[in-house]
């Protein structure tokens, strides 16, 4: 069988293929390489379940399906995305007989929010939120396929820890899961019962996320698949997670793995999104901050079981989540 990987990089003229060491925050097990494409850097991802964790968790490119970015990339949704948004692909390519493929992307590893513990910017958040609004209102009432809602909430679980130790497998996030999500039950034991249920069975929580508005979402909004171009673009990169929902649930997200270097109150992130979701042409009244009670409640099902190490933190999910989700079961 041709390699197909080979066939993209040798469309494109690639040469100087080297392995690649990826940044602290790229946390799913896919393996980089790097080449050189007109003498400029670019980054090879390769991508499929067989090596990443994140890909199985989600049952991304598997029965005979491509993965969510290459779906995404041959439909046109990443071309169709905003211009203020740059998502760094060239191209892509996926081989069904081996469910693998590659992402052909620019390094434009100069732009990214630099790693650590340090608040970013309240500019450049601000304008993380306006461009997330921007790509939300121009596919407002988006629909199709790629990640269904269910399974965007349920991959980061203590099944999943286990299935992925049975198999052998040893990447950092799932061997953290068990814990976390032991400690959970200790520390915030209401929060624990109503997350292991809708874990268990997210079908309520689907349906209510289903009565309120959709468009397309990223799903990982996180500062370490974020960065600032000179000219006010935003690098947007990883598009494992696409899928159709809510707003609030790119939102919710942000806030939850965003938490140690959010420049602003979380409340006022809220209201900033929903501000510039108006001001691109969304209309938010009568359903806002339903879904925003909503997604809290999918954010916290996805990354709940990491907040036990800071009281603070893990209270403010608690107080919001708990009624909410006690009232969907």
């Amino acid at each position: 069988m041709p390699d197909v990987v080979q066939i993209l990089l040798d469309k494109h003229g690639a040469v100087g293929r080297q392995a690649w060491e990826k940044n602290v925050d790229s946390l799913s097990g896919s393996v980089f390489e790097q080449v050189l494409v007109d003498g400029r850097p670019h980054i090879v991802k390769h991508i499929g379940a067989a090596t990443d964790w994140l890909m199985r968790a989600l049952g991304d490119g598997v029965d005979s399906r491509p993965a969510f970015v290459v779906a995404a990339w041959h439909a046109g949704l990443l071309d169709a995305l905003p211009a203020a948004l740059d998502h760094t692909i060239v191209d892509v390519c996926w081989d069904p007989s081996t469910a693998s493929g590659a992402l052909l992307m620019r390094d434009e590893s100069a732009a990214f929010v630099p790693s650590g513990t340090s608040r970013v910017p309240l500019e450049q958040h601000q304008r993380f939120l306006d461009h997330m609004a921007q790509m939300h209102a121009a596919f407002w009432g988006f629909t199709d396929g790629l990640l269904a809602l269910g399974p965007r909430f349920t991959p980061l679980t203590p099944a999943m820890a286990e299935r992925e130790a049975r198999a052998g497998h040893t990447d950092p996030v799932p061997q953290a899961v068990p814990g976390g999500w032991a400690s959970l039950s200790q520390k915030a034991p209401s929060a624990y019962e109503v997350s292991t249920a809708l874990v268990e069975d997210p079908a309520p929580l689907v349906k209510a996320l289903l009565e309120t508005p959709t468009t397309l979402v990223h799903g990982d909004w996180k500062f370490g698949n974020l960065g600032s171009h000179p000219d006010g673009r935003t690098v947007l990169v990883d598009w494992g997670w696409p899928g159709a929902a809510g707003p609030a649930v790119d939102l919710a997200w942000y806030l939850a793995v965003n938490c140690d270097r959010l420049p602003s109150s979380k409340e006022s992130t809220i209201d900033y999104l929903r501000a510039r979701l108006e001001h691109h042409g969304v209309e938010t009244a009568g359903w806002w901050a339903r879904q925003v009670e909503l997604a809290l409640v999918g954010a916290f099902l996805q990354l709940g079981w990491s907040k036990t190490g800071d009281p603070v933190e893990l209270g403010w999910w608690v107080d919001r989540i708990v009624p909410v989700a006690r009232a969907l079961l």
